[in-house]
């Protein structure tokens, strides 16, 4: 696929799960196995809608719409979906289009991660589809305080690529992250239509 950035980009941000790793299937069956584990019970609509936030708030989320108040915590909820979603996380393939794009302006552009994740799984998903060696910015869940659709992990992304808000493309398959880079003063490309997720 032939695609071409914006006029006067400066700098590139990447979403993870969804834009530059074909994750979501996985994470699915994470939060599937860990809510059949403790009686709760979530379908596909239920994580698109969550798509960008952290694990703990899509627990919370969890807890609240199943009623499982005072039954289970958020920690044991969120610890147990990343252990089942270790167990396939390095069946995990890079999104092509969107890593075509990395390849390309690697070392002309600055470029970052923006992420909802949790940093462990972050950094072992960039490791596992051959992604890491292009980004050393790398915004996740545990170094924001306000997460999608807030701006504040992109605006931390530009803060240290050194490049102004209105220069940068995101490109984003989550409407939490859309809203958030267009807060955020961004152009944001949605890659939703560049693949198909067997989710």
């Amino acid at each position: 696929m032939k695609y071409e950035l914006r006029e006067g980009v400066k700098g590139l941000i990447f979403d993870l799960d969804g834009t530059l790793a074909d994750t979501m299937p996985y994470h699915f069956e994470g939060w599937k196995k860990a809510c059949q584990k403790y009686g709760a019970h979530i379908d596909n609509s239920f994580l698109r809608k969550h798509t960008g936030s952290p694990g703990w708030i899509i627990a919370d989320e969890i807890i609240k719409s199943c009623g499982l108040d005072g039954k289970v915590t958020i920690d044991q909820i969120v610890e147990e979906k990343l252990h089942q979603f270790y167990k396939v996380q390095h069946l995990v393939k890079p999104i092509e289009p969107v890593t075509e794009i990395v390849r390309k302006y690697f070392g002309i552009l600055p470029m970052a991660v923006g992420t909802g994740g949790h940093r462990e799984a972050v950094e072992r998903t960039l490791e596992i589809t051959g992604l890491s060696k292009y980004f050393n910015i790398i915004v996740t869940a545990n170094d924001v305080n306000s997460f999608k659709p807030h701006p504040e992990t992109f605006l931390k992304c530009a803060e240290l690529m050194q490049v102004e808000p209105q220069y940068i493309e995101v490109f984003e398959d989550g409407e939490l992250g859309m809203v958030a880079a267009r807060k955020a003063g961004m152009n944001v490309t949605d890659v939703t239509s560049w693949y198909d997720s067997s989710w």
